[in-house]
């Protein structure tokens, strides 16, 4: 299972992120690209991640789904400020391929962010709904997600492509101490996901990943990570098989059981798949 993916047909305004640097990822990516390169790498299915902050994007990825039997699962993104967050939750929750929500929080000005008012309103009415959360943040915001899931001890969360830690210019102490603080809460998963965009694009080793991956390993344990190719956007540093072998290279020491959970068992329990 690809517990990370994304889908979009571009567009230049709505898709500004993508600069001059990114130009590889200015066209469309659809169902029909990532259906091939799941079958020749023995993946039977995959978790669609919103990339744009719209119900839109969300209604979206729930059609493609709905078209595609090997999206299993999808994140969307609504408003979780909004003041009808509670009702508009309850409209969502009749779909059955609807399994959380994410907001690009790494993206906002605001350092604690995730400590706003609204959004810990919103945050708490996911569970009875049984949607999960997925955080997206870059290292700096570390702090804050280790107030964040204090806060909701019984709420499903997953930190996205190992909360980003600069593998390019090999930090990592700082980010470590944080990711083993928030491992220490039982309700938190963690995505190797996203790793090859945060290394070198042009020049990264397998290597390089070893201490990050490790590290997840060895705070979260066996049963609370998962896979995310996070394509097309690895496609800026390594082609979907290069995503795979990264993780494969750098899992040898687990046994059997162990990577059965890694590559789809846990993905599957997280999202009720």
């Amino acid at each position: 299972m690809d517990a990370h993916q994304h889908f979009w047909i571009y567009d230049p305004v709505r898709d500004a992120w993508i600069n001059e640097d990114m130009s590889i990822l200015r066209k469309d990516f659809l169902p029909a690209h990532l259906k091939p390169l799941l079958q020749q790498n023995n993946i039977d299915g995959c978790v669609a991640v919103q990339a744009d902050q719209s119900i839109k994007e969300t209604r979206f990825l729930l059609k493609l789904a709905e078209e595609n039997d090997f999206i299993k699962a999808v994140v969307g993104w609504v408003d979780l400020r909004a003041k009808d967050i509670q009702q508009q939750l309850e409209g969502f929750s009749s779909f059955k391929k609807l399994k959380g929500f994410r907001h690009i929080v790494q993206a906002e000005k605001q350092e604690d962010f995730l400590l706003r008012e609204d959004f810990g309103r919103g945050i708490s009415f996911l569970k009875s709904f049984g949607f999960t959360y997925d955080i997206l943040v870059y290292p700096h915001q570390l702090k804050s997600v280790i107030k964040f899931v204090r806060q909701f001890p019984e709420q499903a969360f997953v930190v996205d492509h190992l909360g980003k830690p600069d593998i390019k210019n090999g930090l990592i102490k700082e980010w470590e101490k944080n990711i083993q603080t928030i491992a220490g809460f039982p309700n938190v998963y963690a995505k190797l996901s996203g790793m090859v965009t945060e290394a070198d694009w042009k020049r990264w080793t397998v290597a390089d990943f070893k201490p990050y991956i490790d590290c997840i390993i060895e705070s979260f344990g066996t049963s609370r990570i998962m896979f995310g190719s996070d394509w097309p956007v690895c496609l800026l540093g390594a082609s979907y098989l290069q995503c795979c072998n990264i993780l494969e290279q750098n899992t040898l020491h687990l046994n059997g059981e162990e990577k059965k959970k890694l590559w789809g068992e846990n993905a599957v329990s997280f999202y009720n798949i």
